[in-house]
């Protein structure tokens, strides 16, 4: 049987990978610090010599759009290309190519659809940098196979987020039950308060610093049961205009169940709080 060995929760801040490659003169104040952090957060997963990689995303409106959005979504494609020109425009992304693992995406297909998930797929998925940025900063490398998910955090009607949550258990228990002798990762990025284009966007912090705190603390104590108490469709629109984004850590709070995170880590930055969280399922030594 496949052995899950680590669960990392983490957002995707799309100015990592250009902040990285700046010489010391040119960096921000935070730059330092902001690399030191995802270079011992890479070391989560690194140790723990993984063979394919589950990742959790959102399209940002890239492929999929108002006219066709699947609410989850799995690519089922042997080779993945990433990143848009946009991207690569604003945010100095590359391009890149990814390797896929057809077996392992149908059959979380199957089995999510047989478990009362009416999941969409693609053959022809590109992915953006939901999927990339979490490549660049705990796998830059980039030379493993991944099943790329990606969930509906934009377009309303949104799946609420007790919905989130079941896929992630659901995740979890056809990654526990997949009869493939393999050591798989799931990698969840999404974010915490956050504000596109509004009035409280480039701020000096998150627009909702009280929110990400709260969220921080769900995160690390795998609170599900007060994370969902207090966030509802409707409460996510308080803390920023693109706070729906947060459902995707609330997807790998059911993936790693009720359990404290083994390494929890965060940067208030401008504009938004990086996060970063890593669950051991079978312990460190797995």
């Amino acid at each position: 049987m496949a052995e899950l060995v680590a669960v990392l929760a983490t957002t995707h801040h799309p100015f990592f990978y250009k902040t990285s490659l700046l010489p010391p003169d040119n960096a921000p104040p935070f730059a330092a610090e902001w690399v030191r952090k995802v270079e011992r957060y890479r070391q989560t997963l690194t140790k723990m010599h993984p063979d394919v990689l589950v990742m959790i995303g959102s399209d940002h409106f890239h492929q999929l759009w108002l006219d066709n959005m699947p609410q989850f979504l799995i690519g089922k494609a042997p080779f993945y290309d990433g990143n848009y020109y946009n991207e690569q425009r604003e945010f100095g992304l590359p391009r890149l190519r990814f390797r896929g693992n057809e077996e392992l995406s149908a059959y979380l297909l199957r089995e999510g659809i047989d478990r009362g998930f009416d999941l969409a797929f693609s053959n022809e998925l590109r992915v953006d940098h939901s999927i990339t940025c979490p490549i660049f900063t705990v796998r830059p490398q980039n030379d493993l196979p991944i099943v790329p998910v990606y969930t509906n955090i934009f377009a309303p009607p949104l799946p609420r987020p007790e919905r989130f949550v079941k896929l992630g258990q659901t995740l979890r228990e056809l990654i526990d039950e997949w009869p493939a002798r393999l050591r798989v990762a799931v990698i969840g990025t999404g974010h915490l308060s956050l504000e596109l284009g509004g009035p409280r966007q480039f701020g000096p912090h998150g627009p909702d610093p009280e929110f990400d705190a709260r969220a921080v603390e769900w995160i690390a104590n795998g609170d599900i049961d007060g994370c969902l108490a207090n966030v509802t469709l409707d409460s996510l629109h308080a803390p920023g205009n693109a706070t729906h984004g947060f459902m995707d850590f609330m997807l790998m709070m059911g993936v790693a169940g009720y359990n404290k995170a083994d390494y929890a880590d965060n940067l208030d930055l401008f504009h938004t709080m990086e996060a970063y969280f890593t669950w051991y399922p079978n312990g460190e030594d797995a």
